[in-house]
């Protein structure tokens, strides 16, 4: 874990709630795909985690969707804007256990950490689709940018108004032989998913957390290894120690 000060180089609208924000500062702390950050915002008590959809160099992308009055002010915020930042939290995916065709799973706000996991995956040759699932087309956002990386591209809305009517688990079969399954999004998804599915999996959860590094044990879980503290010892969680 490290906290610095990043400056707001890009802060944009993707869908009507959902906005990308680039930021640039120390990024050396972010070390694997699936990790998050923790911002402080002036006026709150408690800082905000967002998963890390990129990261390049000095350059930070994140997205984020306008929940609540935390996220709503980050919407408003102007480039040339400083914010304290805590980065390098959480473990991240098992790259080594991907096999020769991954498939990466992200539901709404889930989706954006399954883009660097993709560039991370691809640049090792691996044969890589990605299931993304929306509400509705208006929700969509990042198949292109998916796209170019050079993974296959499946989308699913609950509407049918873009891609494969239904959930991403009714996308599954379209993505052919899968060697493991990474995903991130709301934990009925991913409860789905683990049902769907034999396969080597891991799965990226969401917990309310006081802290972000393991300190006030908020965010504890139980597991078939022990109790594990989902800002610490996750988000990122196996599938043979998952307990539902």
């Amino acid at each position: 874990m490290k906290q610095g000060y990043f400056e707001i180089i890009e802060n944009v609208a993707l869908t009507r709630d959902v906005f990308r924000m680039k930021l640039q500062g120390d990024t050396s702390a972010i070390t694997a795909a699936g990790q998050f950050v923790n911002i402080k915002l002036d006026g709150f008590f408690l800082r905000r985690p967002i998963s890390v959809c990129d990261v390049e160099g000095e350059v930070l992308t994140i997205i984020y969707k306008v929940v609540g009055d935390g996220t709503h002010l980050l919407a408003h915020m102007s480039t040339g804007t400083k914010l304290d930042i805590l980065t390098g939290l959480g473990n991240g995916y098992a790259l080594e256990k991907s096999g020769s065709s991954p498939l990466l799973i992200g539901g709404g706000v889930g989706v954006p950490p399954m883009y660097n996991l993709a560039k991370r995956l691809i640049a090792q040759d691996k044969k890589v689709t990605v299931i993304m699932g929306f509400n509705a087309s208006n929700e969509l956002f990042y198949k292109d940018e998916f796209e170019a990386l050079g993974a296959r591209v499946l989308v699913t809305t609950v509407d049918g108004s873009a891609g494969i009517k239904g959930f991403v688990t009714d996308a599954i079969a379209e993505a052919g032989d899968v060697s493991c399954i990474y995903t991130c999004g709301p934990e009925p998804m991913l409860k789905a998913i683990y049902n769907a599915t034999d396969c080597p999996a891991y799965f990226s959860f969401e917990e309310r957390m006081g802290c972000g590094f393991g300190a006030c044990v908020g965010c504890t879980c139980k597991t078939k290894y022990g109790n594990k503290r989902i800002c610490k010892d996750g988000p990122v969680l196996c599938r043979e120690e998952i307990i539902w």
